[in-house]
C-alpha cells in the first residue's frame, strides 16, 4: 500500500482542520494591518533592552515605506536586506512589503563574491547593510550598482544606549571594518524623510511575490525561490493552526518568541518575525547566538519564553556550557526543532534538562518553510519529523516517480499552498524540481509510516554509496554522537579504489583523550561493516551556515 490514501489526516491533533482556509486576507498586509489595529500597545520586540511596540512598528514601517516609495524604485522592485537579528530587520522587512516590494533577504555573513551573485541574480534596485558589512557591498559597488544604499548599525534605533552599543562595536571590538560607499543614506534618515512622505497602500494581491528566499547554496550556487503572499500567508496559518492545541494547554496573555535563529533564513523569518505578529507575540531578538555567555545571560533574564525555535548545532552546543545548567523555562509551550535533522541523543539531553520535549519539524526555502512537523502536545523526541500540515500531502517516489510502499526508502515530495512558485528565472530547473502532478521534489530522503509519520533518512546528494549499499550519513552521525566525549560530527563520502566510496567522519572533541580506536570500536558494534567510517579525522570545529545547519560540502571540498 502506498500513502497517496493521506493515512495522517487520521492522526491531527484535536482541533486541528484538514485544510487551511487564507481567504480573510487579501495579501500579507492584511495581516500586518490586524496586528497593528488589535495590538497598538503591546510589545513587539526586545532589543538589547529596548522595546519596540506594534504601534511604533507601525508607524517606523509605514515611514519606510513611504521612503521607498519615493525614491525611483520600479514597480516589483526587489529590495535587498542584509542585517542580523536587529530592530530594523523588522521594520525594513515590513517596510518592503507595504511598499508594494519585494523583499530578497541576504546572509550578513556573504562574502562579496556570493553579494554579488544574488544582487544580480534578484536584480535588486536597493540594499539595506548593517555598517559592519558595508565594506562587502564596497568590494564590488563599481559592477554592481545600485540605485539605493540604506546603512544602519547595531545601536542606531536605541536612544543614548545606542551610542554605548556603537562606541564598543566600533572601538572596543573593532568589528567595524573602514568602508566608503558615497551617496548612502542612514536608516534613521531614511525613517525620518519617509515620514515627510504620504505613504500610499499599493493593491498588493495574494499572487505577488513577497519574498525572494535564496536557498544556502550549500550545494553550489543558491537559487531563489520565489514566495509569493498566498505561500507566507499560508505557512503562517497552517503553522498557527498547528500551534494552536499546545498554546491552549496553558494560555498566556502575550506569547513570547525567542528568535535565536536569524530572521532573513525561512525557518526564524515564518515561526518567529511572521507568526509573531499573526499572534501579537514579542519577539526577543538575539543578534549574535554565537555569543554563549552573553545568550545564556539573556535566557536567564527571559522565564517568560513560550516558543523557542533552534537547531540541533544551537541546542546541543548550549547544553554543553556549564552556566546552561542554571537556566529554567518554566513558561515554555512549544521547542521546535528544525533546519537540520535533530539527533536523540541531544533531543533527549535537551528534555533532561529543560522538561521540554522538541517537536521536530521540515520543510525548505521552497516551501516557506514548514511541511511537516510534530504536535507541540508530544511528550518525548520521536524521530520522526510529523506529520504533513493542513492542506499539505506528502508522498514518497522512487527515481521514476513511483510512490512507494510504507516503511520503504524514497524521495520525500510536498504539495501545498505553501510551495513556491518556482526559482527566480530558472525556468528549467523550477521544472526539474516539480512533479507533473505539482509536488516538489525535496531532495532529501525519507520513509512514512502506515499512520502517515515520516522519518529523515538523508540527503539525497549526501548518499554515500559503499560498494553499491547506500550508506546515509545521518545515520551514521547518530551513532557518532553517542559515543562518550564526541562533541560534534560529521560524515561525507570520498573516493575509494575498493568500494567505490567510503564512509568519512570529522569530529570534534569533547573528551580530549577520546581516541580513533575507541570510536572504530564503538562503532564495530553498532554499524555494519559497509557503513562503519574507514577514515576518521579530528577538528577543532566543523564548518557551518549561519544557522547552525553543518556544511558537507566544505568538508568534502577539503
Amino acid at each position: 500500500m502506498v500513502n497517496s490514501s493521506k493515512p495522517w489526516l487520521k492522526n491531527y491533533p484535536e482541533g486541528v482542520p484538514h485544510d487551511v482556509d487564507i481567504s480573510a486576507y487579501s495579501s500579507l498586509l492584511e495581516m500586518f494591518d490586524e496586528a497593528f489595529d488589535h495590538y497598538p500597545n503591546r510589545r513587539a520586540c526586545e532589543y538589547l533592552g529596548k522595546f519596540l511596540t506594534y504601534g511604533e512598528l507601525d508607524v517606523h514601517s509605514r515611514h519606510f515605506a513611504a521612503y521607498l516609495q519615493n525614491i525611483g524604485l520600479e514597480p516589483g522592485a526587489r529590495i535587498a536586506i542584509m542585517l542580523p537579528n536587529v530592530m530594523q530587520y523588522q521594520i525594513a522587512m515590513l517596510g518592503v512589503l507595504r511598499a508594494g516590494f519585494v523583499v530578497v533577504n541576504v546572509n550578513p555573513l556573504y562574502t562579496a563574491r556570493e553579494l554579488e551573485h544574488q544582487i544580480k541574480d534578484s536584480g535588486a534596485s536597493a540594499l539595506i547593510v548593517l555598517e559592519n558589512f558595508a565594506h562587502v557591498y564596497q568590494q564590488i559597488a563599481s559592477s554592481v550598482p545600485l540605485k539605493k544604499v540604506i546603512v544602519t548599525s547595531m545601536g542606531e534605533m536605541i536612544g543614548f544606549k545606542g551610542a554605548i552599543v556603537n562606541f564598543v562595536v566600533r572601538k572596543v571590538k573593532k568589528l567595524v571594518p573602514a568602508w566608503h560607499l558615497p551617496g548612502h543614506t542612514l536608516f534613521t534618515q531614511a525613517l525620518s524623510e519617509g515620514g515627510r512622505h504620504q505613504w500610499k497602500k499599493p493593491r498588493t494581491t495574494l499572487d505577488d511575490i513577497a519574498f525572494l528566499q535564496y536557498t544556502g547554496g550549500t550545494t553550489g550556487l543558491s537559487k531563489g525561490a520565489i514566495l509569493l503572499h498566498r505561500n507566507i500567508l499560508s505557512n503562517v496559518l497552517q503553522t498557527d493552526l498547528w500551534l494552536e492545541p499546545g498554546l491552549k494547554r496553558k494560555p498566556v496573555d502575550q506569547l513570547v518568541f525567542l528568535c535565536a535563529l536569524p530572521l532573513y533564513h525561512i525557518f526564524a523569518l515564518t515561526a518567529c518575525a511572521l507568526m509573531g505578529m499573526r499572534k501579537g507575540g514579542m519577539l526577543i531578538l538575539v543578534p549574535n547566538p554565537r555569543d554563549f555567555d552573553g545568550f545564556i545571560k539573556l535566557l536567564k533574564k527571559h522565564p517568560d519564553i513560550n516558543i523557542f525555535p533552534g537547531v540541533n548545532t544551537l541546542f546541543n552546543a548550549l547544553m554543553h556550557k556549564p552556566e546552561f545548567a542554571s537556566v529554567k523555562f518554566p513558561n515554555i509551550l512549544a521547542t521546535i526543532g528544525g533546519g537540520m535533522a535533530m539527533q536523540k541523543v541531544v533531543a533527549d539531553q535537551w528534555q533532561k534538562m529543560t522538561g521540554a520535549p522538541i517537536a521536530e519539524g521540515y520543510g525548505l526555502s521552497e516551501t516557506s518553510p514548514v511541511a511537516c512537523v510534530n504536535s507541540p502536545l508530544i511528550e518525548s523526541f520521536t524521530g520522526y519529523i510529523g506529520l504533513p500540515v493542513s492542506g499539505t500531502e506528502v508522498r514518497i517516489l522512487d527515481d521514476a516517480g513511483n510512490e512507494v510502499p510504507f516503511g520503504n526508502p524514497g524521495e520525500i515530495c510536498i504539495r501545498g499552498p505553501q510551495v513556491m512558485a518556482g526559482y527566480w528565472n530558472k525556468p528549467e530547473e523550477t521544472k526539474n524540481v516539480m512533479t507533473a502532478d505539482g509536488f516538489f521534489r525535496s531532495g532529501d530522503i525519507g520513509i512514512m509510516n502506515a499512520d502517515g509519520y515520516t522519518k529523515i533518512v538523508d540527503r539525497k546528494k549526501d548518499m554515500v554509496l559503499v560498494s553499491g549499499f547506500n550508506v546515509y550519513p545521518n545515520e551514521v552521525e547518530e551513532v557518532l554522537s553517542l559515543i562518550p566525549g564526541v562533541l560534534e560530527c560529521a560524515v561525507i563520502g570520498v573516493p575509494d579504489e575498493d568500494s567505490g566510496e567510503a564512509v568519512k567522519a570529522f569530529i570534534v572533541k569533547q573528551d580530549p583523550d577520546l581516541t580513533e580506536e575507541a570510536i572504530l570500536a564503538y562503532c564495530k558494534e553498532n554499524l555494519t561493516n559497509y557503513k562503519r567510517p574507514k577514515h576518521i579525522v579530528f577538528r577543532n570545529d566543523l564548518p557551518k551556515t549561519n544557522v547552525g545547519k553543518i556544511l558537507r560540502r566544505e568538508l568534502r571540498d577539503l
